[in-house]
């Protein structure tokens, strides 16, 4: 069941995108391996059938890998909590695809994108540095550090190498990755970022693969559910594997006020606005 939920997720991905672009869905070819079959469904039409470049098939399976799992966010933990009532797998995944709607996971590469579309042209680099150096500025680099990685992210450094393999062999044109090849020259080199460890994340570097290869930013997210299903159904296969299974109950601190006066209800305040009726003239009456 869950390597045939794995399997469907490249499926549902792709009939999302070719629904959405309007353009007739793409079935499944049995003859190519995974990440094969899922470019084919993405990029192939009824006339043209996409060739898979090898860098492209080998940066897809390593942005894949890098994806799978990652302890416990905000995804992973929902499906465990989901999971923990004994809930079917496809709920528990479905519950973990909801948690990725809001903007603060899952769409980290997409920020990127979006960054680097806002900077526009390589001389405003420097503008915009010195926007992040400020820290009066609410402006940041997105793509940057890590919460969790207080050195550096060591995805990074495997997922820049097929990036910029991507990047050799597509050659693409694209003012945004203009930008971005020479934003990452300066936050390694420049003294202020070195300093504080903040280096290109995962994140920045999947950004500009995925844009290159072809991937809209509709579908940055999809594509993050799609590689962390394997780690979601592992997290549930792991806790359905218990002899005991317990059901999820979060610890929660209480940090309000240890004492309240209580006011009797004919003493409160009201919080009630009285409503002030307006008497009908003759000629709003004689509408009624």
């Amino acid at each position: 069941m869950a390597l045939g939920l794995i399997a469907k997720m490249p499926t549902l991905a792709a009939i999302a995108y070719k629904t959405s672009m309007g353009q007739p869905v793409v079935y499944p070819d049995p003859n190519l391996n995974y990440i094969q079959n899922f470019l084919h469904m993405m990029f192939s039409t009824p006339i043209a059938t996409y060739r898979v470049h090898p860098a492209v098939e080998r940066a897809m399976q390593v942005f894949f890998i890098l994806h799978a799992d990652h302890e416990q966010n905000a995804s992973t933990s929902t499906v465990r909590i989901a999971g923990s009532s004994q809930a079917s797998p496809f709920v528990c995944i479905s519950s973990g695809i909801a948690s990725l709607w809001g903007p603060a996971h899952g769409g980290a590469n997409e920020a990127v994108i979006r960054m680097l579309q806002d900077i526009g042209t390589v001389d405003r680099i420097p503008a915009f540095i010195a926007r992040a150096k400020d820290k009066d500025d609410p402006f940041r680099l997105m793509g940057f550090g890590h919460r969790v990685y207080k050195n550096f992210d060591p995805r990074s450094r495997i997922i820049r190498q097929e990036c910029h393999a991507v990047l050799r062999r597509l050659k693409t044109d694209d003012p945004a990755l203009r930008v971005a090849i020479a934003l990452e020259e300066v936050a390694l080199s420049d003294e202020y970022f070195v300093k504080r460890s903040l280096y290109p994340n995962v994140d920045f570097y999947s950004g500009i693969m995925l844009r290159a290869i072809g991937f809209p930013v509709s579908m940055y997210t999809v594509l993050f559910a799609v590689a962390r299903s394997v780690g979601w159904l592992s997290q549930w296969k792991e806790m359905a594997s218990e002899p005991v299974p317990k059901i999820g109950r979060p610890r929660q601190v209480y940090v309000g006020a240890t004492q309240r006066d209580f006011l009797p209800m004919p003493q409160r305040p009201s919080l009630i606005t009285p409503r002030v009726v307006m008497p009908l003239d003759d000629n709003a009456r004689s509408k009624l």
